[in-house]
């Protein structure tokens, strides 16, 4: 038995992480950290501490302060802006005794800022959209005359730091997209890139010391609270598939080693279908599991405790294969206030009635 401490608890990031260490069987003590007293008090932990956010100067003192007194085996953060805060005072960390799995501060640097990783992402020869960063309206005039789809339309969102889609607007209408950065204050920190079809996939894997642990690919058949977001993405997903294609995998491993020499622990590759159906890497979650990790816990497949077993004892899992262990066309499907579904389409089929 050894104690865990996993932070941003209470989140739907930390979750699925969480039930899904619970569910491993060993019988650990899981220590949730988090800053949202409501989402807090609703996690499966068996211990859980308030924290101030990551960018509080109150944060290292207190994390820190926790470490010290409840001498965890282990630490996951499943935030990556609060590990790459972490990380500068990596030396304090280790210090208490504590291990953990991550990639070094520049490939985080790289992969939570979405233009960096685009930039190592070309220059590896990966087929990207074209991106332009917009310091003034003559920048978003000449993107919308390059890099328009045949409706005319770009693609907007924020360089900084966040998920969900963060201040992404699809639009062919220039008044409209001029308005839209200047709401968010976004002139010099917003990009405009090719529009890429709707249809995603994300291939989520571990890695240790360079060398690739296990991989499995997902799709995204819809998103959650989509009619509540302008540009349809939310990053909650309500429908995920499971999925296997050498192509994503070959993708989304050259995207890993654009952006880490020696990859080491999780990556996320997320990726969009471009109009040739080449499926083009849009970022990199790093060191974080994504939100819907359970699905694959319950199909069979637990990252969280594969994770584990490589921080504590240096142990690898036995997999009949490491790319897409899973069956394919595995449904999960999400919905508020109801316990998600593992579930295949012929199942659906069979279950629901129909009128006579």
């Amino acid at each position: 038995m050894a104690k865990i401490v996993v932070t941003g608890a209470g989140s739907a990031q930390a979750n699925g992480v969480i039930n899904s260490l619970l569910l491993s069987g060993e019988h650990d003590e899981i220590i949730g950290l988090g800053s949202e007293a409501t989402d807090l008090v609703m996690c499966a932990a068996h211990k859980k501490y308030l924290m101030p956010y990551s960018r509080s100067d109150d944060y290292r003192r207190s994390l820190l302060a926790v470490l010290n007194r409840e001498q965890p085996n282990m630490i996951h953060f499943q935030h990556d802006a609060e590990l790459a805060v972490a990380l500068k005072f990596r030396d304090d960390i280790d210090r208490t005794g504590v291990k953990m799995l991550v990639p070094d501060y520049n490939t985080i640097d790289t992969c939570i800022h979405k233009y960096k990783s685009w930039e190592k992402f070309k220059a590896a020869g990966i087929r990207v959209p074209e991106n332009r960063i917009l310091h003034d309206e003559s920048d978003l005039r000449a993107a919308f005359k390059t890099l328009g789809d045949e409706n005319g339309r770009i693609w907007l969102r924020s360089m900084s730091i966040g998920g969900g889609g963060r201040g992404a607007l699809p639009t062919n209408d220039l008044v409209e997209a001029r308005e839209w950065i200047e709401k968010h204050e976004g002139w010099g920190h917003f990009i405009a890139a090719e529009l890429l079809r709707s249809e995603t996939v994300t291939w989520l894997s571990i890695w240790h010391e360079g060398d690739l642990v296990v991989a499995q690919g997902r799709r995204r058949k819809a998103w959650a609270h989509s009619a509540l977001s302008l540009s349809g993405v939310t990053g909650v997903t309500k429908v995920g598939e499971t999925c296997s294609d050498s192509s994503v995998d070959a993708i989304a491993m050259a995207a890993v080693k654009a952006v880490s020499v020696v990859p080491n622990g999780i990556y996320g590759v997320d990726m969009a279908y471009d109009r040739n159906g080449v499926p083009n890497p849009t970022e990199i979650n790093i060191s974080r599991f994504f939100t819907t990790i359970q699905f694959f816990t319950e199909a069979g497949l637990n990252m969280p405790k594969i994770l584990r077993d490589l921080v504590l004892y240096g142990r690898r899992p036995t997999l009949h294969k490491k790319l897409n262990p899973l069956p394919v066309g595995l449904l999960w499907l999400r919905a508020m206030d109801c316990r998600p579904l593992l579930t295949t389409r012929e199942k659906i089929e069979n279950e629901l009635l129909r009128p006579l």
